[in-house]
């Protein structure tokens, strides 16, 4: 039996199909790894017709991979944002372009998932990614510090989500301090953090993750960052773990996001 059983009683699996949108890089590694998280998505829900789209920068576009859906006989699309915290994208530009595809279609309809969140499998994800990385390391839990790091977003919401995610994975993983910081638009600041902890005398290594889902220019910038830090401060050992990736983890979180949405629809629907 399919694992897409269960979404809304008003469409099934042959009128209905799944749009998964991704932010969209520059970078050709991260577009790889988006498209390969999309093939994920495609096994997951099958038999339900999945097509993967890019927000910006590269294709297929939103309306490139919308088109193609109703072209394969979809008339109610599960729109699927790639996003781990609800804010601008969320809240405005996918809204804003799915509305421009449904003025093309207007007899097709949706319902949109939320972000990723704190999805039980972004959590055990994260504990897993900060567990690799202290494994490769004999360095005693109490003299390790750990810094979660997001690309930052002005969203109030967004930040929140970022500091209530960090209180779950502090309980998780055991070590001498455990906190976050961002990259830009929000503090505190990856270099401020990192400072701070390296002026004090309690710890000899710090473990940075950064919370991102693909390869790309940002998760470079996060590592020049660290690589000044350890320049600004030799006697401390600074390690990046792993960002998420193409986990299969984060396609079963995917699907799980679109069966709620459809609940919520059917809800309504009655």
């Amino acid at each position: 039996m399919s694992k897409a059983i269960g979404l809304a009683r008003t469409e099934d699996a042959g009128h209905s199909g799944v749009l998964l949108i991704g932010h969209g890089t520059r970078d050709s590694r991260g577009t790889q790894q988006f498209l390969e998280l999309g093939e994920r998505l495609v096994e997951a829900m099958r038999p339900i017709p999945t097509e993967s789209a890019l927000l910006e920068f590269q294709h297929p576009t939103i309306q490139e991979a919308w088109e193609s859906l109703v072209r394969r006989g979809v008339r109610h699309i599960h729109v699927a944002p790639l996003l781990l915290f609800a804010a601008g994208h969320a809240k405005q530009d996918i809204p804003a372009e799915i509305e421009r595809c449904r003025q093309l279609s207007p007899s097709v309809t949706f319902d949109q998932s939320r972000p990723l969140s704190r999805h039980s499998a972004i959590i055990e994800l994260v504990t897993a990614r900060l567990r690799e990385c202290l494994q490769s390391t004999p360095n005693p839990d109490d003299q390790t510090a750990i810094v979660l790091v997001g690309r930052g977003n002005r969203d109030p919401c967004a930040q929140a989500d970022m500091q209530v995610m960090t209180e779950v994975i502090r309980r998780r993983v055991p070590c001498g301090e455990l906190t976050m910081a961002f990259y830009a638009m929000a503090k505190p600041s990856l270099p401020e953090v990192l400072d701070r902890l390296a002026s004090t005398s309690r710890f000899n290594q710090i473990v940075i993750y950064p919370h991102l889902l693909f390869q790309g220019r940002l998760l470079e910038a996060i590592e020049r960052q660290i690589q000044e830090a350890g320049m600004r401060h030799p006697g401390i050992g600074f390690m990046a773990a792993k960002h998420l990736g193409p986990d299969p983890s984060i396609a079963e979180a995917i699907r799980m996001r679109i069966l709620q949405a459809s609940a919520i629809t059917a809800a309504e629907c009655q």
